[in-house]
This record gives structure tokens, C-alpha cells and sequence, in this order.
């Protein structure tokens, strides 16, 4: 019968000992310089090396050379001691699992007292320390506490916390640990080779994992396969269908189908993996170390060269390829996810139902209203975007201006889209129209013929209303607008009209209460560098005209169009040809309450819009004094001030019409036509 692999290549040194060079190099220092002490306590996880360690120490302490950290191997103590030999009378191991009473404690401590035979100390190692009771830990205190000098207690536990505090306190501690997978592999590749058996190279990461970091756990695994073993040595399939591990194919496969959004790659490889026999729960295991490389390798590239991720080449540069894939938000919800399903599967009948639900999980972010899930579907969008190629349909339709939010300064001159000149003037056909007004030799305004024109309080609610597409005053007669010349390409009304909404943009950079006032006004005519714009509303039209709103719009239309520029602010009534110098306001007298002041209005004289206007019209009437009954006469608007609270800028809780200069412009139209003011949608 052959020897397992733990026991045939169990280490006879404390150099040969694997991955525990922590706990190593300061025994052997120790031994070197002789400083012994009578009590160790030796703790790790199963099969690191703790009780290989404590008879190494017995050897090293009994050698004829000794104490030496290099057992020499030839006299009786080593020959004895060494990993196949018979053993030695002065050499105690005692298992605690099966000998932890106090009655063992007893028979322990009686023979303690005896000298060694033939060697230097007698060395007691007791196996699985923490499996003594109480009562035996109280019998064997004192001699711990105050041993003789060729007495050495060694324990060796899997848990430390376990052993009795004041056992432990007088012990020299120390901590064993799992064996790294690259000291791992180095050792199974030592005794493979040592056995002469060929082992596949992918084979080795499944054997390591199987161990858990236990060289005895791990060195088992791997002489099952040697066992088994044919001519061509250990392939991958055989370890693969022998371990019961799941198919690196198949963790390709639903991880790629993950990045893809593929549904029938996951769910069919699903199907394939319980057709085939496999353990759910050993998969969704499997798949999580899969996603912890892949959020390894996706935070550390270098990940396989640094020792972290331990695979073969080619599934290292799979791994590289599907990490590239999916982002790392994406990867760490998926392992949470798996994590979970773990958990759930624990207690679960139906493993393969609670695996299909978590890949359904995975798939499905939007079901999910967790931090993580939020930022898979914004790196889906991200890597969306990045991969996919514009459309040709989608460059026109990225040319197209977008949607723009209507103003709430009201009604706006709508820009006229360019016309494509004609190479040559084409006169236009001949329209009925009323007779042109002779033309004007001056720049002056010139006073229109007289035209029927709606009355005046009918324009107001006209002005409350904002229309779908707002459009500047017409004019009942045509006016003859100029033309731009060809040859010096001077700006005629027509042009400036077209880029009205340009020159509102700039005046609003420099004066809000000019843009405000501009809003109904309307370009009636260009003379060269002189831009005559008319207002509908008079006391507008006077404001417009002051130096500084003068200013401003001259600014402005050097700023679009270049150049120097003046600008003259004039009148313009509803529906009439041409436009007048702005006149004083005309206070009207209130609305009629009373019956006495409806039979005085129906006395009055003819109104201006049922007879000829004269120049007296312009001439305000002298306010009458009211009637005793009456109610007073609404005061007088500071224009001025209304403007300054237009333009400025609203603060946190004022009220949104106070300073709307859509409001204040209603409101100063509303007083000169004698209405009450009408509030602004």
C-alpha cells in the first residue's frame, strides 16, 4: 500500500515547510540562539503544518547537534522523529478529541515528571488543544505554569479562543496560515513531479481551489487524481468530471450572455448545466469566484501578473476581454447578486429555480431601485453610446435646431427664414390695393391719409392675448419699404426685421427694461445708418426715444450688424401708414359708473375715430374736477419707476407679475387707453 501524498512528502525541516515562513524564520532564530522556551502554542486552519511543525521542533530540539534549526538526520532522535519514522520514547503526542479529560490531564501530567531516556528534553505535543476540558486544563496549569527543565509543552489547535486564557498566557503564540495558491502550486508540482505523473496545466487551479489553502486537503485531491490517471496523465475533462467543478465553458457562456443581454445563452446554459448533472449550487459558487477575478482584473489589469488572479493564459486573456465588457458597477452587483442567491440557496428544494431567478436578477436592472442597479443601466447607456455608429438619419436630424421654450415677455416678432435671392429682380404682379401715399422726401415722418382704423379699446385685448405666432403691426395701407443696395450692401428694414429676435438678445445683455419696451415695437423704416422704430404705445415710444434706451439699441446694432448706427423712436398708431413723433400721454377720464356720467359722455362731442383727426387732437384736454359722489380719478403712473422695477432682477418670494415686463408694459398700455390693467398669462 502506497503512502498518501501528505504523509510521503511530509517536511523533516523547518525549511522544507511551505508558505508559513512567518512562523518559520522565528523559530529557527530562536533555536539558533538557543533561547527555548518551556511552552508553544501553534494555531491555524487544518492542515497548514501545525503538528508537522511541532514534531520538526522536537526534532530540531533532541538532534545531537542541537538545538539547531537543521535537524542533521543521522543520529537516533532525528532517524526517529523524521515523517516516516518509528518514532521516540521522549516524544509525547497526545490527540485531545479522544483524550481531553481530566483523567488524561492526570496521566499527562504523573509522567512529566519523569527525565527523558535518551534525549536532551521531553516534548509533550498535544493535538487539537482546545478539545480539553476545564477540569483537565486546571490539572495540567501548574505544571505548565512552572515545568521542570527538560519538560516542552506544544499545542496545536485550530481554535486558540478556545484554550484556557491562562494556558494560553503562558505560551508563546504562534499563527499558521492557509498556503497561498503560488506556494501551492510549486509544491503539487514538486511531488507530480516526484511521481513521474503528467498533470495538465489547467488542472492545478482546480485542484488548489478544491484544497482551500490546506496542503494536506489540497496534496488528497491531487492523489485522487494521480490515482486515477491514464497514459496521457491527468487531462482536464477527467479532473473536471472527478471534482464535480463546473466546465469553464460553460461559466464563458453565461457571462457572456450577461454582458450581451442575451436571455437564451444564460437560461439555455442553465438547462445544459443541470441536464448534465451538475450541483446549481456548485455553479452560482463557481460563477461568484468568476465575477470576484473579473472586478479584480477590471480594477488591476496587471492582476494575473501580480499573483491575484490565478488561471491559465488563455482564460486570463478571456477574462481580460469579458472585464473590458461589462463595467465594474455591473460586475459588483452581479456578484451581490450571486452572493445572495447563495445564501438563498442554502435551505432552498429548488436550487435550479432560485439559480434561474438570480440570472433573471442579473438581467434586469430596471426591476431594481438599488444604487448599484442605477449605475449598470447609466454604464449600459454609456456603453451604448460609445460602441453604436450614427445613422445618416441622425446627422439631419442633428442639424435641426432644437425645441425652444416660448418667452414670457409675450408676444415676439417671429424671425422670417432666409430667402435665397434671385439672380435677377422679378417685379411682382400687380395687387388691388388702396393708393400709395405720396413719397417721402425726407427722413421725417410724414402724416398718413386718413384710414378707417378700428378704435383704440379694442387693441387691448388684443394685447392680453398672446397669439400662436406673434407678428408685427400691419399696416392697412403698404408701405413702400426701401431695398438693400446691391453694390453696397446697406441693411433695409426687411433684413432687420428678419434678425429682429438677434437684436432683442443683445439689448437684453445690456438694458432689460429697453428689451422689455421693445417687445412690441417694430422696425418701420432704415435710412441709411438712421433706424426709425415705431411703438404702438406712445408712452413707450417716448421712453424708447430717451438718450439712454437710444443708446442701448445702437449698441446693439453694432453689436449684430457692425458698424455705427442711430436711432430715431417714433409713434405708430394701430393700422395706420406711416408713424408721427412720439406725443405726450393722454390722460383719459375714467369708465362711466354712474348714469349722470353716462348722459354727460353721451353729450360729448364725436369721437376721433367717427370724424377727421386734427391737431387739436393732440392737444390733451384739461382733466375735469370729479363729482363729490364720484370715485377719484386713478393717479398717475410713474412710468419711469415701473420700467426701473421691470428691470429689476426678481429675488426669492416676490410676486412673479410685479416685475414681469410683459405686466408693466400691459399695464402702462391699459392706463393710456383708460382700462383697467389685464393680468398676463
Amino acid at each position: 500500500m502506497a503512502l498518501a501524498l501528505y504523509r510521503k512528502y511530509r517536511p523533516a525541516s523547518f525549511s522544507e515547510v511551505v508558505g508559513q515562513e512567518h512562523v518559520t524564520e522565528p523559530l529557527r532564530t530562536a533555536l539558533a540562539s538557543g533561547r527555548v522556551n518551556h511552552a508553544y502554542l501553534f494555531s491555524g486552519p487544518r492542515g497548514c503544518g501545525k503538528t508537522s511543525s511541532a514534531r520538526i521542533m522536537a526534532r530540531s530540539l533532541n538532534c545531537v547537534q542541537g538545538p539547531t534549526p537543521d535537524p542533521c538526520g543521522e543520529c537516533n532522535s532525528c532517524v526517529g522523529l523524521a515523517p516516516n519514522g518509528p518514532g521516540s520514547v521522549d516524544v509525547v503526542e497526545l490527540d485531545a478529541a479522544s483524550h481531553g479529560g481530566v483523567d488524561d490531564a492526570r496521566e499527562l501530567r504523573d509522567k512529566a515528571f519523569f527525565a527523558p531516556a535518551e534525549s536532551r528534553y521531553r516534548v509533550f505535543i498535544i493535538d487539537e488543544a482546545h478539545m480539553v476540558t476545564t477540569q483537565g486544563f486546571n490539572a495540567l496549569l501548574k505544571i505548565v505554569e512552572e515545568p521542570p527543565e527538560h519538560l516542552i509543552f506544544v499545542f496545536a489547535t485550530t481554535e486558540p479562543e478556545k484554550v484556557l486564557p491562562t494556558i494560553r498566557s503562558r505560551t508563546h503564540h504562534y499563527p499558521f496560515r492557509l498556503i497561498p495558491p503560488g506556494a501551492m502550486r510549486s509544491l503539487l508540482e514538486r511531488n507530480c513531479a516526484a511521481e513521474g505523473v503528467q498533470v495538465a496545466a489547467p488542472v492545478f487551479p482546480l485542484v488548489i481551489r478544491a484544497g482551500g489553502g490546506s496542503a494536506r486537503d489540497t496534496q488528497s485531491v491531487m492523489d485522487q487524481l494521480l490515482s486515477g490517471a491514464g497514459p496521457e496523465g491527468v487531462t482536464y475533462d477527467r479532473a473536471v468530471s472527478l471534482l464535480g467543478v463546473t466546465d469553464v465553458a460553460l461559466i464563458d457562456d453565461v457571462v457572456n450572455g450577461l454582458a450581451t443581454g442575451d436571455g437564451a445563452a444564460v437560461f439555455g446554459t442553465v438547462d445544459r448545466l443541470v441536464e448534465a448533472g451538475h450541483d446549481p449550487r456548485r455553479f452560482a459558487s463557481d460563477l461568484l469566484d468568476r465575477l470576484r477575478d473579473l472586478v479584480l482584473i477590471r480594477a488591476v489589469p496587471d492582476a494575473a501578473e501580480r499573483g491575484l488572479v490565478s488561471a491559465p493564459e488563455d482564460e486570463v486573456a478571456t477574462m481580460v476581454a469579458q472585464a473590458e465588457q461589462i463595467g465594474p458597477a455591473t460586475l459588483s452587483r452581479y456578484a451581490e447578486i450571486v452572493h445572495q442567491g447563495l445564501t438563498d440557496m442554502r435551505g432552498a428544494t429548488a436550487a435550479r429555480l432560485v439559480l434561474e431567478l438570480v440570472c433573471a436578477r442579473m438581467m434586469l436592472p430596471a426591476a431594481d431601485e438599488s444604487e448599484a442597479a442605477l449605475l449598470q443601466r447609466v454604464e449600459r447607456l454609456e456603453r451604448r453610446t460609445t460602441s453604436a455608429q450614427m445613422a445618416p438619419g441622425d446627422v439631419a436630424a442633428e442639424s435641426r435646431p432644437a425645441f425652444q421654450r416660448p418667452s414670457r415677455r409675450g408676444p415676439e416678432p417671429e424671425p422670417v427664414a432666409p430667402v435665397r435671392e434671385a439672380p435677377a429682380q422679378v417685379p411682382e404682379p400687380a395687387r388691388p390695393a388702396p393708393v400709395a401715399p405720396p413719397p417721402v422726401a425726407a427722413p421725417a415722418p410724414v402724416v398718413p391719409a386718413p384710414v378707417a382704423a378700428a378704435p383704440a379699446v379694442s387693441a387691448v385685448p388684443a394685447v392680453s392675448a398672446v397669439p400662436a405666432v406673434p407678428a408685427a403691426p400691419v399696416s392697412a395701407a403698404p408701405v413702400a419699404e426701401p431695398v438693400a443696395d446691391a453694390a453696397t450692401g446697406a441693411l433695409d428694414a426687411a433684413g432687420l426685421r428678419r434678425r429682429w429676435s438677434e437684436l432683442l438678445g443683445a439689448v437684453r445683455a445690456s438694458s432689460r427694461s429697453t428689451e422689455a419696451m421693445l417687445t412690441n415695437a417694430t422696425v418701420t423704416a432704415v435710412d441709411g445708418t438712421t433706424v426709425t422704430i415705431g411703438h404702438t404705445s406712445a408712452p413707450l415710444a417716448r421712453r424708447l426715444a430717451e438718450p439712454r434706451n437710444a443708446e442701448a439699441i445702437s449698441k446693439a446694432l453694432t453689436a449684430v450688424f457692425g458698424g455705427t448706427w442711430q436711432v430715431l423712436c417714433v409713434h405708430a398708431e394701430p393700422g395706420s401708414a406711416g408713424a408721427r413723433p412720439a406725443a405726450p400721454v393722454k390722460q383719459r377720464a375714467a369708465a362711466p359708473t354712474r348714469p349722470s356720467q353716462a348722459g354727460r359722455a353721451a353729450q360729448e362731442p364725436q369721437s376721433s375715430s367717427q370724424r377727421p383727426r386734427s391737431a387739436a387732437d393732440d392737444v390733451p384736454p384739461p382733466p375735469e374736477p370729479p363729482e363729490p359722489d364720484d370715485p377719484l380719478p386713478p393717479e398717475p403712473v410713474d412710468e419711469e419707476e415701473m420700467l426701473a422695477e421691470a428691470a429689476r432682477p426678481t429675488e426669492p418670494g416676490d410676486e412673479g407679475e410685479k416685475h414681469d415686463p410683459e405686466a408693466v408694459m400691459l399695464k402702462l398700455l391699459a392706463d393710456e387707453l383708460g382700462a383697467r390693467p389685464i393680468k398676463s398669462k
